[in-house]
C-alpha cells in the first residue's frame, strides 16, 4: 500500500490557484464550503462565488482564486477537484502530462521517475476509489 505523501506533499504555493477561472463546484462542494466558512449559503454565494446559469465557480481576485492568500485559506473545505489536484488520473497514461504537472507543481516528488510514480499513483487512486465506494455504501 502506498501513501500519497510518498509522491506528493502540498506546499500551498498556490501555483494551482492561479488563473482567471477556477474549478466548478458540485453541490457537495458548496455544502462543504458553507459548513467550513460557517456562513449562510446566500452569503457564501454573494461574497465568494461566481454563478453563471448552473455553473458555480469560486471568484477570482488579482488573477487567482479568491481563497488564495499565501496558501489556501479554505484548505480542508475546498472543492474535490482542488483536493484531487495534482494527482490527476491523466498522469497515468501520458508521461508528457506528468512532466508538465511536475514542472508546475513543486509538491510533486518526481525524482523517482515516471514509471515508479505511475505505479504508486495508480495504487493510490485505486485505494481512494475503493474508499469512496465503501463510504457511499
Amino acid at each position: 500500500m502506498f501513501e500519497e505523501q510518498e509522491i506528493f506533499q502540498c506546499r500551498q504555493c498556490g501555483h494551482c490557484c492561479q488563473g482567471e477561472t477556477t474549478v466548478s463546484l458540485t453541490a457537495e462542494d458548496l455544502e462543504r464550503l458553507v459548513a467550513y466558512l460557517h456562513l449562510p449559503v446566500e452569503v457564501v454565494k454573494e461574497r465568494y462565488l461566481r454563478i453563471t446559469g448552473e455553473v458555480v465557480q469560486m471568484k477570482t481576485v488579482g488573477g487567482h482564486c479568491i481563497f488564495f492568500n499565501e496558501g489556501c485559506t479554505v484548505h480542508s473545505g475546498k472543492p474535490w477537484r482542488c483536493t484531487q489536484w495534482p494527482l490527476h488520473p491523466s498522469m497515468l497514461s501520458d508521461q508528457n502530462n506528468f512532466e508538465a504537472i511536475r514542472q508546475s507543481c513543486p509538491g510533486i516528488k518526481g525524482e523517482m521517475g515516471y514509471a515508479e510514480f505511475r505505479v504508486r499513483l495508480a495504487a493510490i487512486l485505486e485505494q481512494k476509489q475503493h474508499q469512496d465506494k465503501q463510504a457511499k455504501g
